[in-house]
C-alpha cells in the first residue's frame, strides 16, 4: 500500500512540469497580493504623486513597481500610451484610501483646455511600491458626462472625514453597495438609503433644488442587467466605498460606483461609466433626444 502512495506521488510530481509546459505562461506583470502591507501614509502620498503626475503629464515621481501593470478603461496599455501621460489643468481632485486592501481611488474633474474628463483611477499598493495603475477615462458620448456638472455638484457636496460615530462597518457597506448593483439584476434588493441622498451620474444629479428631503430612490432601469467583476477599495474614515466593475458580462461596459455612507445609510452615489449614452446638461439635468418630427 505504502510503495503504491509513493510511486502514485512520484508520478503526480512528474507529470506536473508537463502540465505547467501547456499552461499560460508566467505573467510579465507584478502579481495581486492576496494580503498586501501598506500604510495610509503611503497611500496619501502615491495619491498626491498621481495628482500632481496627471497635472504634469510625468508619472516617473511615483513609486511604480518595474512590472507594474497598466490599464485604461480596463484593457491594458502600454505605460507610454495612457492618459497619464498628457498634462491636464485639473479643476478638481478627491483621493480615497484603503489601508486594509492597499488600493486608492482619485477622481480628477477637467472642465477646461478644449477636452474634457471625468477620470477615476485606482492605485494598487504593496510593500511601498505601485504594482498597478487602472484608470477610468470618461468624456463627451460616455453615459450622462458633463465635466461642468461634476465638477459643480461634487464641490457642493460635503465629503470630508467622518465622525467615529457615524462609521458603517465594512461589511454592511459591501452589503449595501452589493444591493444597488444587485437591483440592476433583482428589483426587490434592500437597499439602505437614507436621507437626503443625492446621485450624480457622469453629470446628471438628482438633487439640483437641494432638497433636505431628497431622496435616491429614483429608479432602476428596467430589465435584467448584471454587474460582474466588482473590486472593492473602502475608506473608512470618509466612510466611501468604491466599486470598479462591469455592466453587462465580463467583457461590459467598464464603470466606477462610489458611496458615501453616513450611519449606516447611503446619502450619496457618484458613477463614472465608459459607455455610449445620452449627455447631461451643465445643471445637471438629462439632455433628452428630440423626437421624431411629423
Amino acid at each position: 500500500m505504502i510503495r503504491k502512495l509513493l510511486l502514485g506521488a512520484l508520478l503526480t510530481w512528474a507529470a506536473t512540469p508537463a502540465l505547467a509546459q501547456n499552461g499560460p505562461p508566467p505573467s510579465p506583470w507584478a502579481p495581486l497580493q492576496d494580503h498586501p502591507t501598506c500604510t495610509r501614509d503611503e497611500l496619501k502620498a502615491a495619491t498626491a504623486a498621481y495628482v500632481e503626475a496627471q497635472r504634469t503629464g510625468n508619472i516617473s515621481a511615483l513609486p511604480l513597481h518595474e512590472k507594474a501593470r497598466f490599464l485604461q478603461d480596463m484593457a491594458d496599455v502600454d505605460r507610454a500610451a495612457g492618459l497619464w501621460n498628457t498634462a491636464l489643468p485639473i479643476a478638481h481632485s478627491q483621493s480615497f484610501h484603503d489601508d486594509r486592501r492597499c488600493k486608492t481611488f482619485t477622481e480628477i474633474i477637467v472642465n477646461q483646455g478644449g477636452a474634457p474628463y471625468v477620470i477615476g483611477t485606482r492605485l494598487y499598493m504593496h510593500e511601498g511600491k505601485i504594482i498597478r495603475v487602472d484608470s477610468l477615462v470618461t468624456k463627451p458620448g460616455d453615459w450622462l458626462f458633463n465635466a461642468n456638472a461634476y465638477l459643480k455638484y461634487t464641490q457642493a457636496e460635503n465629503w470630508q472625514p467622518l465622525m467615529k460615530y457615524q462609521h458603517t462597518s465594512q461589511a454592511e457597506m459591501i452589503r449595501g453597495a452589493n444591493a444597488y448593483l444587485d437591483a440592476f439584476s433583482d428589483k426587490f434588493t434592500d437597499i439602505p438609503w437614507g436621507q437626503p441622498c443625492a446621485r450624480l451620474e457622469g453629470g446628471a444629479y438628482t438633487n439640483r433644488e437641494n432638497r433636505a428631503d431628497a431622496s435616491c430612490e429614483v429608479g432602476i432601469p428596467a430589465g435584467v442587467l448584471y454587474i460582474v467583476n466588482r473590486d472593492y477599495l473602502i475608506d473608512d474614515e470618509m466612510g466611501v466605498i468604491n466599486v470598479f466593475c462591469r455592466f453587462g458580462s465580463s467583457t461590459g461596459g467598464p464603470d466606477s460606483h462610489t458611496f458615501r455612507y453616513v450611519d449606516g445609510r447611503i446619502r450619496g452615489v457618484r458613477t463614472l461609466s465608459v459607455l455610449p449614452g445620452p449627455q447631461a446638461d451643465d445643471n445637471g439635468g438629462i439632455i433628452r433626444a428630440a423626437p421624431p418630427a411629423g
